[in-house]
């Protein structure tokens, strides 16, 4: 029967597509579902890859980074349209489809478009505008991805109320702006407006921003956003939120205060891609947020069916959900030579300064009784920061006291997402604090920080002992 195979993966992102590929390349028939014209799902076309390019047209048109150098009015572009930026956005989605698309075809698996839903266990139907078919399939593979939560306080009209897929299609560049949700997206978001002169007010339930990420960083990008004239609403949560006659935006406030913007954007939380799924025909379920549960393998509670990437929840990481996604067709097929270790995975927020870090933060590790130190480099003291402009940045390493052992590395700065992978490095390999003092670095630049935070720690061990 041709409609037959070994794997079919549900959804192109990053972890249907390293999915699929990994499939082929170990000699099965893979197919690839996906209901978008297009490949790539959220991440290259509604989330990551539109929202990083947004920021590097921010950053780039509005001379963010060299304004200490030229002064607080100095731009590239005086008057920056939505469309100066989306211009930019659509030329990299463009390139990163074709380059998907080549990548796909290259390794022969067959392209299905249309939405799939689950007939049993191991037969998939799909339907697009021409009609379905079902396809039969050993193991499938769920990487549906997740779309923006909707609340009937906020109703999304596409043009003043926005959720993170639509800021784009924001008509002019806002004057004042409401974002409601402090996590990883709403945050960005903020970051990118602030920059480019928008009034905003940010709207978060909790006590803090991104309560996962170290304090003194989050901190740090606290500053950096009142210094924007970003106003921050902590310990707040929206009640209703309205249209005014004028074609702005109010959001009330359960503590009475009433909030005015031109635009909106609500980022509060992501929702499984579950719905047309028809899940319980595989016997798996999903929990109110539309996650699906797996084991240590990605298996659901059918053994014959897989999930992986955000669909499963946390961290919701592009970059994770490629490794989970490889690991998944891995075991599908009996192989279970492939070790990812979780601890070892970086994060990366790109707000303005970026954010990057990996291991444990001073909290996770007072909390568990670890006797550690910190050393700190501040990119104003390395002679590429003042060369690049940012004299905002930051470099601290985490380390243990005793054996110096690396426990963590935190880092807000232009190029923190970069600079981490060495501390990642040393970190797998088992490397100490004194590898970073005993290497000679490239001068002038960013990773000397290493260095300088190396010597930093080790000066406030010795004059403790």
């Amino acid at each position: 029967m041709a409609n037959v195979y070994d794997l079919i993966v549900i959804g192109s992102g990053p972890a249907g597509q390293r999915a699929a590929i990994y499939g082929a390349k170990m000699g099965k028939k893979v197919a690839l579902v996906e209901m978008r014209e297009v490949v790539g799902g959220a991440c290259i076309n509604t989330g990551t890859i539109p929202s990083k390019t947004m920021r590097e047209a921010v950053l780039h048109l509005s001379g963010y980074n060299y304004k200490s150098i030229y002064g607080m009015n100095y731009r590239v572009k005086e008057r920056i349209t939505m469309a100066d930026l989306a211009f930019r956005v659509q030329h990299v989605i463009k390139t990163e489809v074709d380059v998907t698309e080549a990548q796909l075809s290259r390794n022969n698996i067959e392209m299905l478009v249309g939405v799939a839903s689950f007939e049993d266990a191991t037969h998939v139907k799909v339907t697009n505008s021409k009609g379905s078919a079902i396809y039969e399939a050993k193991n499938v593979l769920i990487a549906t991805g997740t779309k923006p939560a909707a609340s009937a306080k906020v109703p999304i009209n596409g043009t003043s109320i926005v959720n993170s897929d639509l800021v784009l299609d924001l008509p002019q560049l806002p004057k004042t702006m409401i974002i409601v949700g402090g996590g990883v997206i709403g945050v960005e978001y903020c970051c990118m407006f602030a920059a480019l002169g928008v009034r905003v007010t940010l709207i978060e339930r909790r006590p803090r921003l991104l309560e996962f990420a170290d304090q003194e960083i989050v901190e740090a990008l606290s500053y950096h956003l009142r210094d924007a004239r970003v106003t921050m609403r902590l310990n707040e949560e929206v009640e209703s939120v309205e249209e005014t006659p004028e074609g702005g935006v109010v959001a009330n406030l359960e503590s009475k205060k009433k909030l005015q913007g031109d635009a909106l954007l609500y980022a509060v939380g992501r929702q499984g891609n579950v719905d047309e799924l028809n899940l319980a025909a595989a016997g798996i379920e999903s929990d109110s947020r539309g996650r699906i549960p797996v084991d240590k393998d990605f298996r659901t509670k059918n053994p014959a069916v897989f999930a992986v990437g955000d669909v499963i929840g946390f961290p919701s990481l592009a970059s994770v959900s490629m490794e989970q996604g490889r690991i998944a067709a891995a075991r599908a097929f009996g192989d279970n030579s492939i070790v990812s270790n979780p601890s070892f995975y970086p994060y990366g927020i790109y707000t303005i300064p970026e954010i990057s870090f990996i291991g444990k933060t001073e909290e996770q590790l007072t909390e568990e009784d670890v006797p550690y130190e910190v050393g700190v480099a501040y990119y104003r003291e390395i002679a590429r920061g003042q060369i690049r402009g940012d004299t905002t940045g930051r470099l601290k390493i985490i380390f243990h006291r005793e054996s110096h052992a690396l426990l963590g590395v935190h880092i807000i700065g232009e190029g923190a997402s970069e600079l981490l992978h060495i501390g990642q490095a040393v970190m797998a390999l088992n490397g100490k604090l004194d590898y970073f003092v005993e290497t000679v670095f490239n001068y002038p630049t960013l990773a000397e920080c290493y260095k300088v935070a190396a010597f930093n720690g080790l000066n406030r061990v010795s004059k403790l002992d």
